[in-house]
Parts: structure tokens; sequence; C-alpha cells
């Protein structure tokens, strides 16, 4: 055994285990006050960088979330558009059946006729309304409605545009559609009954694309879910773990330090030989 006043093994032994339980304990309260194991590229670049990649996945699945959310938007609209427009159909076909009627005086057909191109006009107000985020479906000319669907925008739905107009060719009537006589009622009962069947399969198809829709988000949603979960997995602190951890290291670094504390005083044992 060499007794030397220059040179303390035992304390710089005990001083390097001292800096190492330090830097653990540092690692335990990092992830403690973070909720995270791995916080930062240096403490696992490659699950950071996993992390990361997974993090930009589900930033693009929010964007395809939203622009799913604003396609579901204007498809209620344009259905409660297209409903409101076979609602009025329907009250218009009885106001014709009506005029179709050969014992009408002619103050009762003026009455129906008024009635009926109320109705008629009725139609032009909805469709020219019916828009939701600068985008109508039912209008002439209107949009399709393309949704994203994938983080990367690679894919879309399409929900094609459904022209509920009086100059299209599903409602089979004209801005200038009346019942002022009985041949004209005759005409409309015939126009409205096939623009109720137009207007209805509008409305399926419309119906069919929002049913898409939903299918896809709920299905995006889940998987949104799944990455985060997965990312959790890969970075957060397991807090029971860290808890019993740096319980542990306060205790190792008490130690520690009472160790040190005792190899710095082993120096002091040279002066007995000089006794």
């Amino acid at each position: 055994m060499t007794f030397s006043v220059n040179t303390n093994a035992a304390a710089l032994s005990a001083l390097q285990n001292l800096n190492k339980t330090a830097t653990s304990l540092g690692k335990v309260q990092t992830a403690i006050n973070t909720g995270m194991k791995v916080a930062s590229s240096k403490d696992n670049g490659a699950v950071f960088a996993i992390a990361q990649s997974l993090r930009a996945d589900v930033s693009g699945i929010n964007a395809a979330t939203a622009s799913m959310d604003r396609a579901l938007s204007t498809i209620d609209v344009a259905i409660a558009a297209g409903e409101a427009v076979s609602d009025l159909l329907i009250e218009m076909k009885e106001k014709a059946v009506a005029a179709k009627d050969q014992g009408l005086d002619t103050a009762s057909r003026t009455s129906l006729n008024n009635d009926f191109k109320q109705l008629r006009d009725q139609i032009t107000s909805i469709v020219s309304n019916a828009e939701f985020n600068g985008t109508n479906v039912v209008e002439n000319g209107g949009d399709d409605i393309v949704a994203i669907t994938n983080d990367d925008a690679s894919n879309t739905i399409t929900v094609q545009a459904q022209d509920l107009s009086l100059t299209g060719s599903i409602v089979s009537l004209t801005a200038g559609s009346s019942i002022s006589t009985q041949d004209l009622a005759s005409t409309a009962v015939a126009n409205i009954e096939s623009s109720i069947q137009n207007v209805n399969s509008s409305l399926s198809a419309l119906g069919a694309g929002a049913r898409r829709l939903d299918l896809q988000r709920t299905f995006v949603s889940q998987l949104r879910d799944t990455i985060e979960v997965g990312i959790g997995n890969l970075v957060d602190a397991d807090m029971a773990k860290a808890s019993a951890n740096l319980q542990a290291l306060q205790v190792k670094q008490q130690l520690g330090l009472q160790a040190l504390g005792i190899a710095n005083q082993a120096p002091q044992s040279v002066l007995s030989l000089f006794q």
C-alpha cells in the first residue's frame, strides 16, 4: 500500500462515481420534468428521428382530417338544400295537380299559379345560397368536392356536384314555368314528377359521398391515434420507473458524497507515520 498526499486514488474514484450518479440523476429529472425519456436527439438519435417522422405523419393526417371535415360540412349544406328542393317540388306538385281541375275558376287558378311561382322562385333562392366555405355543390356550374384523405395528399375522395338549379338537367323546370292554364299544369305535373325522382337520385349520390367521407375520416382518426400511441411508446417516460430511479439515485448521490468525504480524509493518516 502506498501512502501519498499528492495523489488520492480513492478520492478520484469516488468523484468519478459521483459524477456518473449526478449525470444519471440529471437525465431522470429531465424525464420527470418533460415526461419524455427521449426529448431530443441527444437522448437517442435513432429513436428521436423515428418519432419526428411519425410526428410529421400525424401533422399530415391532421390536415387531411380538416379537409374531410370541410368536405363533410359542404355536403351537409348541399344535402340540406337538396332536401329543401325536394320538399318544394312536392308542394309544387300539389299546386299543379290542383290546377289541372277543369272546374277551377279564374281566381282560384291565379291563386294557385301565384303560389306555384313563389315555390319555383324559392328553389332558385335555396340553390344560390347553399354555399359553405366558398363552395356551392348544387348550383349551375357548381364545384365538385375534393377531400384529402391521407398524410401526404396523394389520395383524395371526390363527390360530384349536383346541379339542382332551374337551368340544369336534374330539375325539369325553368324560371318561367307556370300553371296558369290546364295544359301548362299538366306539363308541370309531369316535369315535377321527373324532377322529384332526379333530385332523390342526387340526394342519394350526395349521401353516399358523405358516408364514404365519414368512414374515411373515422379510419384516419383511428390511424392518427395509433401513431400517437406509437410515438408515446418510443419517447414517453415511464413515470413510475422514473420515480423509483430518482429515489435510488438520490440515495446513491448521498452515499457518494459520504464516500468522497471519507476518501478525502485518507491522506491525513500519513501524519500518524511521523508521530
